[in-house]
């Protein structure tokens, strides 16, 4: 099986600060990978290369195929790349179900553009991240942790191949973490998912694999096993094993 997902000495440069260093990275379809690392290691900036919000200093990066490493990140949207931000980016005065129709009157512009084409898109995916009972507030007035949702949500909308979660269990309560496990392995039977997180407990479950960064290199790879019991990635994150 070919990887959905290369990179090949990927590198981003800020001034004198290399924050992506040569990261050499495959993801495999259907996978769900978490990418963790202390703040700074440069998991954000490496998210935001692939889905092209920022270009590369150097290096390629290969989806599906074919080479988009040029590509903006409407284009690569549209190539089924879909990346939630770690700081909620939602419509705050519009309704949580017209934030969730943007996206997906994009998904639907090949096809049926019917009002109730775009409505079941929309509900289908409120429902799957347990917002459809509040479809009809303003998106600002929803709390932090249902924000993040929103943006899943959105994301989902966009029927994606790759969905890239920026942090998205943080500011979610103890029971809504639950749900969101549950989601996120609902959505790897149709999409790879790509996950940064912070919340190991969230990660040991979730996680086929774990990419470890340090100071912008990938440090480990493995099974969430493995990574556990990783001296070094121990000694650069984890502090003690969880």
């Amino acid at each position: 099986m070919m990887p959905l997902l290369t990179t090949k000495g990927l590198s981003r440069d800020f001034g004198g600060l290399r924050a992506v260093d040569r990261v050499d990275f495959s993801l495999m379809p259907g996978e769900i990978r978490a990418v963790i690392g202390p703040n700074g290691a440069g998991k954000t900036t490496f998210v935001s290369l692939v889905s092209g919000r920022i270009q590369p200093s150097a290096g390629m990066i290969v989806f599906d195929g074919a080479d988009i490493t040029n590509l903006p990140a409407y284009v690569r949207v549209r190539r089924g790349i879909a990346y939630t931000f770690q700081l909620t980016s939602v419509y705050a005065n519009l309704s949580v179900y017209a934030n969730v129709a943007l996206p997906a009157q994009l998904t639907l512009r090949h096809g049926s553009h019917s009002r109730s084409a775009i409505q079941a898109a929309v509900m289908t995916a409120l429902e799957r991240t347990g917002l459809a009972d509040r479809a009809h507030m303003p998106a600002g007035q929803l709390s932090y942790g249902h924000q993040r949702l929103l943006e899943v949500a959105m994301g989902l909308a966009l029927k994606p191949r790759l969905l890239i979660l920026d942090e998205p269990t943080q500011g979610l309560a103890d029971s809504e973490i639950d749900n969101f496990v549950t989601l996120v392995r609902e959505i790897a039977k149709n999409a790879t998912v790509l996950l940064i997180e912070h919340n190991m407990p969230v990660v040991m479950q979730l996680a086929d694999r774990i990419t470890v960064f340090n100071a912008g290199k990938i440090l480990a790879e493995g099974t969430p096993e493995a990574i556990r019991e990783n001296a070094a990635v121990q000694e650069a994150y984890l502090g003690t094993a969880p």
